[in-house]
């Protein structure tokens, strides 16, 4: 089928360092413009982002920093884009909420003009869900064959629902899907746990979803300035972002999960000061005093003295005197 143009249509996609329209940088442009004759022109850029692509990203497009490394940045393909693209309307997929805004963002930052007033946006993802809309009744109607009977009642609803899962099962039973990575399995089983790992692609933390896990099982942030980052690497960097977060206006469950998060990192880092801190000798213990013993002066550790009372040494004798034997003589004379 031949699209009725009356200018040129380019679809287009970007690969990106990440989802934030504000911080992130597109790594790839692709482009296919479809001329009114129906003619095509296609061209596809690699870009070097000026910025580290984080490993989550890199796991879903396939685009590592070695891949882009001597690319030329957005700053110097830009008017080669805005050239290529600037007689054309604008499609994409969710390209309304993400490619277009992007695109824009890198045009704005390199200081390169590209107007969009009077140009025309084709969001394809929007006709999908408008088309098919994403509604329990519609998912009823579609699975079930039938219209819900007192719809919006919870009893209905609740049970609804159950049909819907049970149908789905049913439909898709042996039906190959294909993940963004090109991994193929068949999800949709009669098995909860294998359920329960397709309906949670995401990996939430918190159910609110604005922390997920990663491949690897750490928690990331999922929202703001630091979308992508690891929670425990913003609490190093920012240490002031889990007060902010505990004292904003986020679900109870999400602060739970941020506080056991917040504790097992501070836990962790007590222990590496501990281990990092040189060991100190302890203080020498106070002496006991020790008890006064009598020196045994009858024994002798010499074997070859033999081991007898002691005895007070003799003074060496006097020379006997005049003074001496007149003593003598008068303590023996008979009375």
């Amino acid at each position: 089928m031949k699209l009725n143009l009356k200018r040129p249509l380019a679809f287009f996609d970007l690969e990106a360092t990440g989802t934030n329209i504000g911080a992130d940088r597109i790594v790839e442009i692709s482009v296919i413009k479809l001329n009114p004759d129906g003619s095509e022109d296609v061209k596809t850029w690699r870009v070097h982002p000026e910025m580290p692509i984080p490993l989550e990203s890199s796991l879903i497009h396939g685009i590592y920093d070695e891949d882009i490394k001597d690319e030329r940045t957005f700053k110097q393909l830009a008017t080669e884009v805005a050239e290529f693209i600037h007689t054309s309307d604008l499609a994409g997929f969710n390209s309304n909420k993400f490619d277009i805004p992007m695109l824009m963002e890198e045009f704005l930052r390199a200081g390169v003009v590209f107007d969009l007033d009077n140009r025309h946006f084709v969001d394809v993802q929007n006709i999908f869900h408008q088309m098919e809309q994403r509604t329990l009744k519609a998912a009823y109607k579609f699975y079930c064959g039938n219209d819900i009977i007192n719809a919006h009642s919870a009893e209905a609803d609740t049970r609804a629902t159950m049909e819907v899962l049970l149908a789905q099962i049913e439909k898709y039973e042996n039906v190959e899907w294909e993940d963004k990575k090109g991994n193929k399995s068949i999800p949709v089983t009669n098995e909860v746990e294998a359920l329960h790992k397709f309906t949670n692609l995401n990996k939430p933390v918190d159910f609110a979803g604005r922390m997920v896990y990663n491949e690897q099982g750490e928690e990331l942030i999922n929202f703001g300035k630091h979308k992508g980052k690891k929670v425990e690497d913003v609490f190093a960097v920012e240490p002031s972002y889990y007060s902010w977060m505990m004292q904003g206006d986020f679900p109870l469950y999400t602060k739970r999960k941020l506080e056991e998060i917040y504790n097992r990192f501070t836990a962790k880092k007590n222990a590496e000061r501990q281990a990092a801190r040189p060991a100190q000798p302890k203080p020498a213990e106070a002496a006991a005093p020790k008890e006064f013993k009598k020196p045994d002066f009858q024994k002798s550790n010499n074997p070859h003295h033999e081991n007898k009372p002691y005895k007070k040494p003799e003074e060496p004798a006097k020379p006997v005197n005049d003074d001496m034997l007149q003593q003598l003589a008068l303590k023996f004379k008979k009375g």
